[in-house]
């Protein structure tokens, strides 16, 4: 699924640009690991789950996705990354939601 491996390179990014935010912050780079690394967890488990457990999967991906855009966007106010570092991963994550979103409006199969 494409979608997944969207997920996943947003989580090399964003971990990678983790490493360089320890620096400054070490518990908003905990955080944005978790929420990337959350994504593509959920998502696994929703395509794998049916009625409203993949719904609630697919919903729960989408909220660590927005979570993931508000740690890089907290990066950049706090001046701990530059805007031009993470406008791809903010490209990448959005995209992801919007696959998500429509995810779970699809009925599982059965």
């Amino acid at each position: 699924m494409r979608i997944y491996r969207k997920s996943l390179e947003v989580v090399s990014s964003v971990v990678r640009m983790s490493r360089i935010v320890q620096e400054q912050d070490g518990d908003l780079a905990r955080q944005m690991r978790r929420a990337c690394i959350s994504v593509p967890l959920n998502l696994q488990e929703g395509l794998y789950s049916q009625g409203g457990n993949r719904v609630a999967r697919f919903h729960t991906a989408m909220g660590s996705a927005r979570e993931t855009m508000a740690c890089l966007d907290v990066c950049v106010a706090a001046a701990y990354l530059k805007q031009i570092e993470v406008v791809e991963d903010l490209d990448r994550v959005d995209h992801v939601i919007g696959a998500l979103w429509k995810l779970s409006r699809k009925q599982s199969p059965r």
